[in-house]
Protein backbone atom coordinates (compact mmCIF):
# COMPACT_ATOMS: atom_id res chain seq x y z
CA UNK A 1 0.00 0.00 0.00
CA UNK A 2 1.46 3.21 -0.72
CA UNK A 3 -0.36 6.33 0.67
CA UNK A 4 0.21 10.26 -0.05
CA UNK A 5 -0.52 12.93 2.30
CA UNK A 6 -0.67 16.21 1.10
CA UNK A 7 0.24 18.57 3.94
CA UNK A 8 1.67 17.74 7.61
CA UNK A 9 0.95 20.10 10.87
CA UNK A 10 -2.02 18.54 12.89
CA UNK A 11 -3.98 16.70 10.28
CA UNK A 12 -1.60 15.38 7.84
CA UNK A 13 1.24 14.55 10.61
CA UNK A 14 -0.75 12.17 12.87
CA UNK A 15 -2.06 10.51 10.13
CA UNK A 16 1.27 9.57 8.69
CA UNK A 17 2.10 8.08 12.20
CA UNK A 18 -0.80 6.60 12.57
CA UNK A 19 -0.64 4.62 9.48
CA UNK A 20 3.27 3.73 10.26
CA UNK A 21 2.27 2.19 13.57
CA UNK A 22 -0.18 0.08 11.93
CA UNK A 23 1.20 -0.81 8.44
CA UNK A 24 5.24 -1.11 8.99
CA UNK A 25 5.69 -2.38 5.33
CA UNK A 26 3.58 0.04 3.63
CA UNK A 27 5.38 2.99 1.72
CA UNK A 28 4.23 6.56 2.97
CA UNK A 29 4.75 10.10 1.31
CA UNK A 30 4.28 12.99 3.05
CA UNK A 31 4.48 16.53 0.58
CA UNK A 32 4.83 19.93 2.25
CA UNK A 33 5.11 23.23 0.58
CA UNK A 34 6.77 24.66 3.57
CA UNK A 35 9.69 24.28 5.53
CA UNK A 36 8.38 22.61 7.91
CA UNK A 37 6.24 19.02 8.41
CA UNK A 38 4.61 19.90 12.00
CA UNK A 39 5.13 22.54 14.29
CA UNK A 40 2.77 24.31 17.00
CA UNK A 41 1.03 26.81 15.20
CA UNK A 42 -1.62 27.46 18.45
CA UNK A 43 2.35 28.58 19.97
CA UNK A 44 3.52 30.72 17.35
CA UNK A 45 1.83 34.41 19.28
CA UNK A 46 4.04 33.88 22.25
CA UNK A 47 7.01 33.31 20.60
CA UNK A 48 6.37 36.69 19.41
CA UNK A 49 5.97 37.81 22.69
CA UNK A 50 9.31 36.46 24.06
CA UNK A 51 6.96 33.69 26.34
CA UNK A 52 8.87 31.22 24.04
CA UNK A 53 12.42 31.95 23.11
CA UNK A 54 13.57 29.50 21.68
CA UNK A 55 12.36 28.81 17.78
CA UNK A 56 12.86 25.22 17.54
CA UNK A 57 10.71 24.34 20.59
CA UNK A 58 7.81 25.19 18.19
CA UNK A 59 8.66 22.16 15.78
CA UNK A 60 7.33 19.37 16.45
CA UNK A 61 8.98 16.75 14.25
CA UNK A 62 11.59 17.80 11.82
CA UNK A 63 12.00 15.96 8.48
CA UNK A 64 15.01 13.85 9.56
CA UNK A 65 13.11 13.05 12.64
CA UNK A 66 10.33 11.85 11.25
CA UNK A 67 12.18 10.00 8.47
CA UNK A 68 14.37 8.51 11.43
CA UNK A 69 11.54 7.52 13.83
CA UNK A 70 8.67 6.51 11.10
CA UNK A 71 10.38 5.75 7.95
CA UNK A 72 8.46 7.82 6.35
CA UNK A 73 9.07 9.85 3.03
CA UNK A 74 8.77 13.52 4.20
CA UNK A 75 9.39 16.27 1.08
CA UNK A 76 9.51 19.55 2.42
CA UNK A 77 9.10 22.49 0.15
CA UNK A 78 7.48 20.55 -2.57
CA UNK A 79 3.68 21.11 -3.41
CA UNK A 80 1.08 19.21 -4.95
CA UNK A 81 -0.16 21.03 -7.50
CA UNK A 82 -2.69 18.58 -9.28
CA UNK A 83 -4.64 15.31 -8.52
CA UNK A 84 -5.86 12.96 -10.89
CA UNK A 85 -8.11 10.86 -9.48
CA UNK A 86 -9.03 8.52 -12.06
CA UNK A 87 -4.93 7.59 -12.62
CA UNK A 88 -4.43 8.16 -9.15
CA UNK A 89 -1.65 10.42 -9.42
CA UNK A 90 -0.33 13.29 -8.02
CA UNK A 91 1.70 15.98 -9.53
CA UNK A 92 4.41 17.56 -7.42
CA UNK A 93 6.13 20.55 -8.10
CA UNK A 94 9.44 21.26 -6.58
CA UNK A 95 9.86 25.06 -4.88
CA UNK A 96 13.30 25.49 -5.30
CA UNK A 97 14.21 24.25 -8.47
CA UNK A 98 10.24 24.66 -9.92
CA UNK A 99 10.53 20.79 -11.55
CA UNK A 100 7.63 19.40 -11.70
CA UNK A 101 6.84 14.87 -11.33
CA UNK A 102 4.17 12.76 -10.75
CA UNK A 103 3.80 10.13 -8.27
CA UNK A 104 1.13 7.39 -8.20
CA UNK A 105 -1.10 6.48 -4.82
CA UNK A 106 -3.34 3.64 -3.65
CA UNK A 107 -4.35 6.10 -0.91
CA UNK A 108 -4.50 9.76 -0.56
CA UNK A 109 -4.89 11.81 2.53
CA UNK A 110 -5.60 16.17 2.09
CA UNK A 111 -4.84 18.46 4.84
CA UNK A 112 -3.88 21.52 3.50
CA UNK A 113 -5.06 23.47 6.37
CA UNK A 114 -7.01 26.70 6.27
CA UNK A 115 -5.53 29.83 4.99
CA UNK A 116 -6.26 33.62 6.77
CA UNK A 117 -8.54 35.88 5.07
CA UNK A 118 -7.41 39.15 3.24
CA UNK A 119 -9.84 41.38 3.04
CA UNK A 120 -9.85 43.35 -0.38
CA UNK A 121 -9.19 46.97 1.38
CA UNK A 122 -6.56 49.20 0.02
CA UNK A 123 -3.43 49.05 2.06
CA UNK A 124 -3.30 45.21 2.10
CA UNK A 125 -0.43 44.41 0.89
CA UNK A 126 1.79 47.11 2.71
CA UNK A 127 5.37 46.03 4.44
CA UNK A 128 3.65 46.75 7.67
CA UNK A 129 0.83 44.36 7.14
CA UNK A 130 1.00 40.78 8.70
CA UNK A 131 -0.98 37.85 9.10
CA UNK A 132 -0.07 34.64 10.56
CA UNK A 133 0.20 31.17 9.81
CA UNK A 134 3.38 29.75 9.99
CA UNK A 135 6.51 29.96 11.22
CA UNK A 136 7.39 31.66 8.43
CA UNK A 137 5.60 34.36 9.02
CA UNK A 138 6.60 34.19 12.82
CA UNK A 139 9.76 35.02 11.52
CA UNK A 140 8.62 38.03 9.48
CA UNK A 141 6.76 39.34 12.42
CA UNK A 142 9.53 38.90 14.82
CA UNK A 143 12.11 40.33 12.77
CA UNK A 144 9.59 43.05 11.67
CA UNK A 145 9.58 44.05 15.61
CA UNK A 146 12.95 43.78 16.29
CA UNK A 147 14.22 45.52 13.40
CA UNK A 148 12.11 48.21 12.63
CA UNK A 149 11.07 49.09 16.63
CA UNK A 150 7.07 49.51 15.51
CA UNK A 151 5.47 51.65 18.28
CA UNK A 152 1.85 51.33 17.57
CA UNK A 153 0.09 47.96 16.68
CA UNK A 154 -3.51 47.22 15.48
CA UNK A 155 -4.85 43.84 15.36
CA UNK A 156 -7.57 43.36 12.94
CA UNK A 157 -9.80 40.79 14.46
CA UNK A 158 -10.81 39.72 17.93
CA UNK A 159 -10.75 36.13 17.60
CA UNK A 160 -8.84 33.71 19.85
CA UNK A 161 -6.03 34.63 17.53
CA UNK A 162 -6.19 38.01 17.52
CA UNK A 163 -6.36 38.62 21.48
CA UNK A 164 -3.49 36.43 21.98
CA UNK A 165 -1.27 38.31 19.38
CA UNK A 166 -2.46 41.29 21.09
CA UNK A 167 -1.29 40.07 24.45
CA UNK A 168 2.05 39.50 22.88
CA UNK A 169 2.02 42.49 21.46
CA UNK A 170 2.02 44.22 24.65
CA UNK A 171 4.35 41.87 26.01
CA UNK A 172 6.98 43.07 22.87
CA UNK A 173 6.28 46.39 24.28
CA UNK A 174 3.90 48.06 21.48
CA UNK A 175 1.28 49.96 22.18
CA UNK A 176 -1.80 47.89 20.87
CA UNK A 177 -5.63 48.18 19.95
CA UNK A 178 -7.71 45.40 18.52
CA UNK A 179 -10.70 46.71 15.33
CA UNK A 180 -13.63 44.20 15.64
CA UNK A 181 -16.71 44.65 13.22
CA UNK A 182 -19.13 42.34 15.73
CA UNK A 183 -20.12 44.04 19.57
CA UNK A 184 -17.62 41.63 21.20
CA UNK A 185 -14.53 40.02 21.33
CA UNK A 186 -14.05 35.92 20.89
CA UNK A 187 -17.27 34.79 18.66
CA UNK A 188 -17.75 31.94 20.59
CA UNK A 189 -19.04 34.12 23.72
CA UNK A 190 -21.97 35.48 24.24
CA UNK A 191 -21.77 39.46 24.59
CA UNK A 192 -22.80 39.31 27.95
CA UNK A 193 -19.86 36.94 29.03
CA UNK A 194 -17.25 39.06 27.12
CA UNK A 195 -17.98 42.15 28.74
CA UNK A 196 -15.86 40.78 32.20
CA UNK A 197 -13.13 40.32 29.20
CA UNK A 198 -13.50 43.91 27.83
CA UNK A 199 -13.26 45.11 30.93
CA UNK A 200 -9.87 43.18 32.21
CA UNK A 201 -8.07 43.84 28.79
CA UNK A 202 -8.61 47.37 28.89
CA UNK A 203 -7.32 47.35 32.15
CA UNK A 204 -4.25 45.69 30.27
CA UNK A 205 -3.37 48.66 28.18
CA UNK A 206 -5.38 47.50 24.95
CA UNK A 207 -7.56 49.89 23.03
CA UNK A 208 -10.72 48.07 22.29
CA UNK A 209 -12.85 49.47 19.08
CA UNK A 210 -15.91 47.14 18.53
CA UNK A 211 -18.93 47.17 16.33
CA UNK A 212 -16.42 48.78 14.16
CA UNK A 213 -14.56 47.78 10.28
CA UNK A 214 -11.10 48.55 8.78
CA UNK A 215 -11.77 50.29 5.20
CA UNK A 216 -8.30 51.17 4.20
CA UNK A 217 -4.27 50.96 6.13
CA UNK A 218 -2.03 53.71 5.18
CA UNK A 219 1.61 53.68 5.95
CA UNK A 220 0.97 55.14 9.73
CA UNK A 221 -2.65 54.62 9.89
CA UNK A 222 -5.82 52.28 9.77
CA UNK A 223 -8.79 53.92 8.56
CA UNK A 224 -12.15 52.78 10.40
CA UNK A 225 -15.67 52.86 9.56
CA UNK A 226 -16.42 55.15 12.19
CA UNK A 227 -12.21 56.85 13.03
CA UNK A 228 -8.68 55.93 12.31
CA UNK A 229 -5.85 54.71 14.65
CA UNK A 230 -1.94 55.33 14.62
CA UNK A 231 -0.38 52.14 13.56
CA UNK A 232 3.25 51.07 12.71
CA UNK A 233 2.48 47.64 12.43
CA UNK A 234 -0.95 45.73 11.33
CA UNK A 235 -1.59 42.11 12.19
CA UNK A 236 -5.02 41.01 10.23
CA UNK A 237 -6.54 38.22 11.98
CA UNK A 238 -10.36 38.57 10.77
CA UNK A 239 -10.66 34.31 10.02
CA UNK A 240 -9.86 31.82 8.19
CA UNK A 241 -10.79 29.72 4.95
CA UNK A 242 -10.29 26.10 3.93
CA UNK A 243 -7.87 26.26 1.31
CA UNK A 244 -9.19 23.62 -1.46
CA UNK A 245 -8.12 25.16 -4.61
CA UNK A 246 -6.34 21.52 -5.54
CA UNK A 247 -9.42 19.99 -4.41
CA UNK A 248 -12.25 21.84 -6.00
CA UNK A 249 -9.72 21.69 -9.59
CA UNK A 250 -9.85 17.69 -9.60
CA UNK A 251 -13.49 17.66 -8.85
CA UNK A 252 -13.54 16.71 -5.07
CA UNK A 253 -16.81 17.81 -3.56
CA UNK A 254 -16.79 20.95 -1.35
CA UNK A 255 -19.42 23.22 0.51
CA UNK A 256 -20.67 26.18 -0.54
CA UNK A 257 -18.13 27.64 1.64
CA UNK A 258 -15.57 25.67 0.12
CA UNK A 259 -14.83 23.21 2.73
CA UNK A 260 -14.01 19.62 1.34
CA UNK A 261 -17.05 17.49 1.86
CA UNK A 262 -16.06 13.62 3.88
CA UNK A 263 -18.49 10.91 5.43
CA UNK A 264 -17.76 9.86 9.21
CA UNK A 265 -14.62 8.27 8.04
CA UNK A 266 -13.08 11.04 6.23
CA UNK A 267 -13.83 9.96 3.21
CA UNK A 268 -14.13 12.37 -0.14
CA UNK A 269 -16.45 11.88 -3.13
CA UNK A 270 -13.53 9.65 -4.50
CA UNK A 271 -13.41 6.02 -2.97
CA UNK A 272 -9.25 6.22 -2.44
CA UNK A 273 -9.33 9.89 -1.36
CA UNK A 274 -9.16 11.17 2.38
CA UNK A 275 -9.89 14.90 3.41
CA UNK A 276 -8.87 16.28 7.41
CA UNK A 277 -8.64 19.14 9.17
CA UNK A 278 -9.26 22.49 8.71
CA UNK A 279 -9.92 21.74 5.57
CA UNK A 280 -13.03 19.89 5.52
CA UNK A 281 -17.18 20.13 6.44
CA UNK A 282 -17.48 19.14 9.97
CA UNK A 283 -20.75 17.68 12.00
CA UNK A 284 -21.70 20.06 14.81
CA UNK A 285 -21.63 17.35 17.52
CA UNK A 286 -24.58 19.14 19.30
CA UNK A 287 -26.86 20.34 16.54
CA UNK A 288 -26.04 17.53 13.73
CA UNK A 289 -25.48 20.24 11.60
CA UNK A 290 -22.37 20.94 8.72
CA UNK A 291 -20.47 23.45 10.33
CA UNK A 292 -16.82 24.79 10.09
CA UNK A 293 -14.96 24.86 12.86
CA UNK A 294 -11.11 25.09 12.64
CA UNK A 295 -9.41 23.49 15.84
CA UNK A 296 -6.10 21.46 16.11
CA UNK A 297 -7.50 18.55 18.71
CA UNK A 298 -10.30 17.96 15.86
CA UNK A 299 -7.69 17.82 13.40
CA UNK A 300 -5.34 15.07 14.97
CA UNK A 301 -8.21 12.86 15.38
CA UNK A 302 -9.38 12.79 11.98
CA UNK A 303 -6.05 12.02 10.96
CA UNK A 304 -5.80 9.00 13.31
CA UNK A 305 -9.35 8.01 11.82
CA UNK A 306 -8.51 8.67 8.39
CA UNK A 307 -5.30 6.46 9.22
CA UNK A 308 -7.86 3.58 10.89
CA UNK A 309 -10.26 3.19 7.49
CA UNK A 310 -7.33 3.26 5.60
CA UNK A 311 -5.48 0.26 7.43
CA UNK A 312 -8.82 -1.72 7.53
CA UNK A 313 -9.74 -0.45 11.07
CA UNK A 314 -13.70 0.84 11.15
CA UNK A 315 -13.15 4.46 12.58
CA UNK A 316 -15.46 6.98 12.40
CA UNK A 317 -15.53 11.07 13.61
CA UNK A 318 -18.59 12.13 15.58
CA UNK A 319 -18.38 15.71 15.22
CA UNK A 320 -16.45 18.62 16.32
CA UNK A 321 -18.29 20.56 19.66
CA UNK A 322 -15.93 23.67 19.63
CA UNK A 323 -14.48 22.84 22.76
CA UNK A 324 -11.13 26.04 23.25
CA UNK A 325 -9.79 27.92 25.85
CA UNK A 326 -7.79 30.98 25.63
CA UNK A 327 -5.19 32.59 28.04
CA UNK A 328 -5.32 36.24 28.58
CA UNK A 329 -2.55 37.91 30.53
CA UNK A 330 -4.05 35.97 33.56
CA UNK A 331 -7.57 35.09 32.43
CA UNK A 332 -8.55 32.48 31.44
CA UNK A 333 -11.64 31.99 28.80
CA UNK A 334 -13.02 28.43 27.24
CA UNK A 335 -16.17 27.70 25.92
CA UNK A 336 -17.62 24.38 24.42
CA UNK A 337 -20.76 23.79 22.43
CA UNK A 338 -23.46 26.03 21.33
CA UNK A 339 -23.78 30.13 22.46
CA UNK A 340 -27.41 32.06 22.74
CA UNK A 341 -26.74 33.20 19.56
CA UNK A 342 -26.30 29.74 17.76
CA UNK A 343 -28.74 28.15 19.85
CA UNK A 344 -31.48 30.53 18.77
CA UNK A 345 -30.13 30.19 14.79
CA UNK A 346 -30.92 26.49 15.12
CA UNK A 347 -34.13 26.72 16.83
CA UNK A 348 -33.63 25.27 19.92
CA UNK A 349 -36.01 26.25 22.80
CA UNK A 350 -33.25 26.69 25.37
CA UNK A 351 -32.46 27.80 28.53
CA UNK A 352 -29.48 29.25 30.46
CA UNK A 353 -28.07 30.21 33.69
CA UNK A 354 -25.06 31.86 35.48
CA UNK A 355 -22.98 31.38 38.53
CA UNK A 356 -20.25 32.50 40.09
CA UNK A 357 -18.06 30.33 42.12
CA UNK A 358 -14.36 30.36 43.75
CA UNK A 359 -11.99 28.15 42.21
CA UNK A 360 -11.07 26.86 45.17
CA UNK A 361 -12.10 26.90 48.70
CA UNK A 362 -12.33 30.58 49.86
CA UNK A 363 -10.84 30.50 53.05
CA UNK A 364 -7.45 28.45 50.98
CA UNK A 365 -5.45 31.74 49.84
CA UNK A 366 -5.58 33.49 46.41
CA UNK A 367 -9.48 31.78 45.24
CA UNK A 368 -10.44 33.95 42.51
CA UNK A 369 -14.40 33.30 41.28
CA UNK A 370 -15.26 32.49 37.91
CA UNK A 371 -17.80 33.19 36.06
CA UNK A 372 -20.23 30.51 34.30
CA UNK A 373 -23.09 30.36 31.71
CA UNK A 374 -24.37 27.26 30.91
CA UNK A 375 -27.42 26.28 28.13
CA UNK A 376 -29.54 23.50 28.00
CA UNK A 377 -32.32 22.25 25.51
CA UNK A 378 -35.69 22.94 27.69
CA UNK A 379 -37.05 19.86 26.00
CA UNK A 380 -34.53 17.25 26.69
CA UNK A 381 -33.11 19.29 29.80
CA UNK A 382 -29.12 17.96 28.20
CA UNK A 383 -26.48 20.16 27.83
CA UNK A 384 -26.04 22.07 24.97
CA UNK A 385 -22.71 24.92 25.88
CA UNK A 386 -21.35 26.24 28.41
CA UNK A 387 -18.75 29.34 28.72
CA UNK A 388 -16.48 30.07 31.79
CA UNK A 389 -14.75 33.56 32.12
CA UNK A 390 -12.09 33.64 34.74
CA UNK A 391 -8.75 33.27 36.54
CA UNK A 392 -7.51 29.76 37.78
CA UNK A 393 -9.21 26.42 37.48
CA UNK A 394 -11.23 27.64 34.54
CA UNK A 395 -9.76 25.07 32.40
CA UNK A 396 -10.23 22.17 33.99
CA UNK A 397 -14.22 22.53 34.80
CA UNK A 398 -14.37 23.51 31.23
CA UNK A 399 -13.35 20.02 30.12
CA UNK A 400 -15.86 18.76 32.83
CA UNK A 401 -18.85 20.50 30.85
CA UNK A 402 -17.45 19.21 27.59
CA UNK A 403 -16.84 15.55 28.64
CA UNK A 404 -20.64 16.26 29.74
CA UNK A 405 -21.78 17.07 26.75
CA UNK A 406 -20.49 14.44 24.36
CA UNK A 407 -21.68 11.95 26.83
CA UNK A 408 -25.25 13.60 26.38
CA UNK A 409 -25.80 14.35 30.16
CA UNK A 410 -28.91 16.21 31.09
CA UNK A 411 -27.41 20.10 32.87
CA UNK A 412 -28.88 18.33 36.30
CA UNK A 413 -26.34 15.51 36.05
CA UNK A 414 -23.85 18.37 36.96
CA UNK A 415 -25.14 18.39 40.78
CA UNK A 416 -24.24 14.29 41.05
CA UNK A 417 -20.50 14.66 39.69
CA UNK A 418 -18.17 13.46 42.46
CA UNK A 419 -15.29 15.78 41.27
CA UNK A 420 -11.95 15.72 43.71
CA UNK A 421 -11.67 18.13 46.15
CA UNK A 422 -9.23 19.15 48.57
CA UNK A 423 -9.34 23.11 49.91
CA UNK A 424 -6.18 24.04 47.19
CA UNK A 425 -8.20 22.84 44.24
CA UNK A 426 -11.83 23.05 44.73
CA UNK A 427 -14.84 23.44 46.89
CA UNK A 428 -16.33 20.61 48.58
CA UNK A 429 -19.63 21.96 45.85
CA UNK A 430 -17.68 22.28 42.63
CA UNK A 431 -18.50 24.96 40.07
CA UNK A 432 -19.84 22.68 37.99
CA UNK A 433 -21.77 21.13 41.15
CA UNK A 434 -23.43 24.67 41.72
CA UNK A 435 -24.17 24.85 38.29
CA UNK A 436 -26.33 21.88 37.98
CA UNK A 437 -27.64 22.91 41.60
CA UNK A 438 -28.78 26.11 39.88
CA UNK A 439 -30.11 24.76 36.82
CA UNK A 440 -32.37 22.39 38.75
CA UNK A 441 -33.93 24.40 40.67
CA UNK A 442 -35.04 26.54 37.73
CA UNK A 443 -36.39 23.75 36.25
CA UNK A 444 -38.10 22.66 38.68
CA UNK A 445 -40.01 25.87 39.57
CA UNK A 446 -37.97 26.86 43.22
CA UNK A 447 -36.60 29.75 41.68
CA UNK A 448 -37.72 32.16 38.87
CA UNK A 449 -35.28 34.17 37.20
CA UNK A 450 -34.84 37.40 35.32
CA UNK A 451 -32.02 38.63 32.92
CA UNK A 452 -30.18 41.72 32.97
CA UNK A 453 -31.42 41.97 29.54
CA UNK A 454 -35.05 42.19 31.53
CA UNK A 455 -33.87 44.82 33.79
CA UNK A 456 -34.79 48.14 31.80
CA UNK A 457 -38.12 46.61 30.79
CA UNK A 458 -39.79 46.39 34.46
CA UNK A 459 -42.27 49.00 35.03
CA UNK A 460 -41.20 51.95 37.65
CA UNK A 461 -44.82 52.82 38.16
CA UNK A 462 -45.08 50.67 41.96
CA UNK A 463 -47.29 47.44 39.76
CA UNK A 464 -43.63 45.72 40.85
CA UNK A 465 -41.61 45.74 43.84
CA UNK A 466 -38.11 45.76 42.70
CA UNK A 467 -36.03 44.50 45.63
CA UNK A 468 -31.53 44.86 46.56
CA UNK A 469 -30.50 42.84 49.09
CA UNK A 470 -27.00 43.39 48.96
CA UNK A 471 -25.60 45.36 51.86
CA UNK A 472 -25.17 48.96 52.64
CA UNK A 473 -21.55 49.08 51.99
CA UNK A 474 -22.18 47.08 48.72
CA UNK A 475 -25.13 49.50 47.19
CA UNK A 476 -22.69 52.21 48.22
CA UNK A 477 -20.92 51.17 45.33
CA UNK A 478 -23.88 51.20 42.62
CA UNK A 479 -27.79 50.66 42.58
CA UNK A 480 -30.23 49.83 39.77
CA UNK A 481 -32.52 53.05 39.45
CA UNK A 482 -35.68 51.75 41.11
CA UNK A 483 -34.70 48.94 43.16
CA UNK A 484 -34.89 49.39 47.03
CA UNK A 485 -32.28 47.97 49.75
CA UNK A 486 -33.22 45.88 52.15
CA UNK A 487 -30.59 44.00 52.94
CA UNK A 488 -30.79 40.10 52.85
CA UNK A 489 -30.43 39.45 56.64
CA UNK A 490 -32.67 41.83 57.26
CA UNK A 491 -35.53 40.85 55.26
CA UNK A 492 -37.60 38.63 57.38
CA UNK A 493 -38.01 41.66 59.97
CA UNK A 494 -38.97 44.03 57.15
CA UNK A 495 -41.82 41.95 55.36
CA UNK A 496 -44.20 44.29 56.11
CA UNK A 497 -42.80 46.95 53.87
CA UNK A 498 -43.33 44.75 51.05
CA UNK A 499 -46.59 44.52 49.28
CA UNK A 500 -48.28 40.60 48.71
CA UNK A 501 -50.09 41.34 45.83
CA UNK A 502 -46.98 42.84 43.56
CA UNK A 503 -44.28 40.14 42.42
CA UNK A 504 -41.03 41.07 43.84
CA UNK A 505 -37.72 41.07 41.62
CA UNK A 506 -34.99 40.73 43.68
CA UNK A 507 -31.08 40.59 43.09
CA UNK A 508 -27.59 40.59 45.18
CA UNK A 509 -24.04 40.61 43.70
CA UNK A 510 -23.84 37.33 42.38
CA UNK A 511 -27.59 35.43 42.35
CA UNK A 512 -26.75 33.50 45.73
CA UNK A 513 -28.31 35.83 48.50
CA UNK A 514 -31.34 36.99 46.16
CA UNK A 515 -32.38 33.21 45.68
CA UNK A 516 -31.79 32.96 49.85
CA UNK A 517 -34.27 36.03 49.49
CA UNK A 518 -36.52 34.41 47.13
CA UNK A 519 -37.40 31.37 49.44
CA UNK A 520 -37.76 33.62 52.29
CA UNK A 521 -40.27 35.48 50.13
CA UNK A 522 -42.00 32.47 48.66
CA UNK A 523 -42.39 30.99 51.91
CA UNK A 524 -44.39 33.74 53.27
CA UNK A 525 -46.83 33.84 50.13
CA UNK A 526 -44.59 35.95 47.91
CA UNK A 527 -44.42 35.78 44.23
CA UNK A 528 -40.28 36.40 43.21
CA UNK A 529 -38.21 36.49 40.51
CA UNK A 530 -34.06 36.31 41.17
CA UNK A 531 -31.81 38.27 38.71
CA UNK A 532 -29.65 35.58 37.29
CA UNK A 533 -26.44 36.28 37.77
CA UNK A 534 -26.65 39.81 40.02
CA UNK A 535 -25.07 42.82 40.08
CA UNK A 536 -22.37 41.83 38.85
CA UNK A 537 -23.77 40.42 35.56
CA UNK A 538 -25.49 43.75 34.99
CA UNK A 539 -23.19 45.94 36.26
CA UNK A 540 -20.51 44.54 33.87
CA UNK A 541 -22.79 44.32 30.56
CA UNK A 542 -23.63 48.20 31.40
CA UNK A 543 -20.61 49.97 31.93
CA UNK A 544 -19.12 47.52 29.29
CA UNK A 545 -22.10 49.41 26.53
CA UNK A 546 -21.25 52.94 28.45
CA UNK A 547 -17.78 52.81 27.81
CA UNK A 548 -17.94 51.23 23.80
CA UNK A 549 -20.68 53.83 22.98
CA UNK A 550 -17.85 56.35 25.28
CA UNK A 551 -14.99 55.15 22.47
CA UNK A 552 -17.71 54.94 19.56
CA UNK A 553 -18.13 58.81 20.34
CA UNK A 554 -14.58 59.20 20.44
CA UNK A 555 -13.88 58.12 16.94
CA UNK A 556 -16.39 60.02 15.04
Amino acid sequence: MKTIIVGGVAGGASAAARLRRLNENDEIIILERGDYISFANCGLPYFIGGEITDKNMLTLQTPESFRKRFNIDVRVKSEAVKISPEANTVTVRNADTGEEYEETFDKLILSPGAEPIRPNIGGIELPHVFTLRNISDTMRIKGFIDGRKPRKAVVVGGGYIGVEMAENLIKADLEVSIVELADHLIAPLDADMAADVHRYIRSKGIKLFLNNGVTEITDKKVILQNGSIEADMVIMSVGVRPETSLAKECGIALNSRGSIIVNSHMETNYPDIYAVGDAVEVKDFVTGSAAFIPLAGPANKQGRIAADNISGIASEYKGTQGSAVLKLFDMTVATTGLNEKRAAAEGIDYDKTYTYSASHASYYPNATNMSVKVLWDKNTKKLIGAQIVGFDGVDKRMDVLATAIRFGAEVTDLKDLELCYAPPFGSAKDPVNMAGFVAENVINGTVRQFFWHDVEKLPRDGSVTLLDVRTKTEIARGMIAGFINIPLDDLRDNLDKLTKDKPVYVHCHSGLRSYIACRILSGNGYECYNLAGGWRMYESVINDRTVQEYICNECR
